[in-house]
């Protein structure tokens, strides 16, 4: 019985997760780390300067991915050989470390979590603009409806008026945009360039590059760095949550959802992360959420998909034949069997 029993252990190995399941388990995941990030930041600049703030994120998250890349990939794959692969370190250490992170922090001090959020989300509407631009892709009426679409989203959201253009929480929201705007054309022009290396190892030394960026932005701006030696307890927490979940963990997740299920499905994201922003930003920081920000909100997800209806009608019709294959009833052993 012993040896029988220690034989089925030996035999025994776990089961295999079916890659839709964990795809989809890391997508929630993913915009639960993104979301939570939008609350540690805005719990962070109570006491630290936004752009400083901003570069701590990235000294943290930058050494824990360049050390894990050291570690777990032969070196001709983690260091930059071509022209390709040093412009790419530049583009994404400069539009998608620097100036979308500056803009984001800046903006995020006198606006909700859930507001910056939504903002934030509009960057896969504003990529196929640049695309246009500089790819030459081609951008059909339709499409250009569902970019002014959401736009008009925006617009419901800030509810401009001569008495609130130059409102703090207007501005704060623009500067996130912004930010959602660098991350956009970052985003096109790293595709123009064409990087050899992974994406993993090429996002480690973007953010590194981007953190000295920021902290000579923070110098240059006048921020006080003693502000780091006076930080409390919960400013401390928020940085390292910013850091290693929310970026040395989120954005490896990120790039491998991406590679596996496509950028139109894994950016998708961006319209999950607001309801969890929202919903952390009211329990941790009795944070509301307006009437005008869920109705732009609406809308701006109405012009993405618009912007994107082909992709979206594909996956659909991807979608139901996978269940309908899934729902086929498998074929009766045969007597050999």
């Amino acid at each position: 019985m012993v040896a029988l029993s220690l034989s089925s252990l030996r035999a025994w190995s776990p089961p295999v997760l079916d890659a839709r399941y964990r795809d989809a388990g890391l997508f929630v995941l993913l915009a639960v780390l993104f979301g939570g990030s939008f609350i540690a930041i805005k719990t962070g600049l109570r006491e630290l300067p936004p752009v400083l703030f901003a570069g701590l994120r990235f000294d943290i998250a930058a050494v824990l991915l360049v050390g894990y890349a050291a570690l777990t990939r032969p070196r001709s794959s983690w260091l930059p050989r071509t022209r390709g692969d040093f412009l790419g370190i530049g583009v994404a250490g400069l539009f998608l470390v620097t100036l979308n992170n500056g803009l984001l922090f800046l903006g995020q001090g006198p606006t909700t979590p859930a507001m910056a959020s939504v903002m934030y989300g509009l960057n896969p509407v504003l990529a196929p603009v640049f695309a246009w631009w500089l790819l030459g892709d081609r951008l059909s009426w339709v499409g250009a409806l569902g970019i002014g679409v959401a736009l008009a989203g925006v617009v419901v959201m800030i509810q401009p008026s001569p008495s609130t253009l130059t409102s703090a929480n207007t501005i704060g929201q623009l500067l996130v945009l912004g930010a959602a705007s660098a991350v956009a054309l970052g985003s096109v022009l790293l595709q123009r360039v064409g990087p050899r290396m992974d994406s993993l190892p090429l996002t480690a030394w973007a953010m590194g590059l981007g953190a000295v960026l920021l902290h000579g932005l923070s110098l240059a701006a006048g921020e006080p760095v003693g502000s780091v030696s006076r930080m409390g307890t919960a400013t401390v927490l928020s940085l390292l949550v910013v850091a290693i979940p929310s970026t040395a963990v989120a954005y490896p997740i990120y790039f491998g959802l991406i590679g596996r299920v496509g950028p139109v499905r894994t950016n998708l994201v961006a319209y999950v992360v607001p309801v969890v922003a929202a919903l952390f930003g009211w329990l941790l920081l009795a944070s509301g959420v307006t009437v005008w920000t869920v109705v732009g909100f609406l809308v701006v997800v109405t012009g993405f998909a618009l912007v994107e209806r082909a992709t979206l009608r594909a996956e659909v019709v991807r979608f139901r034949r996978r269940l309908r294959d899934d729902n086929l009833p498998s074929s009766p052993p045969s007597r050999d069997d």
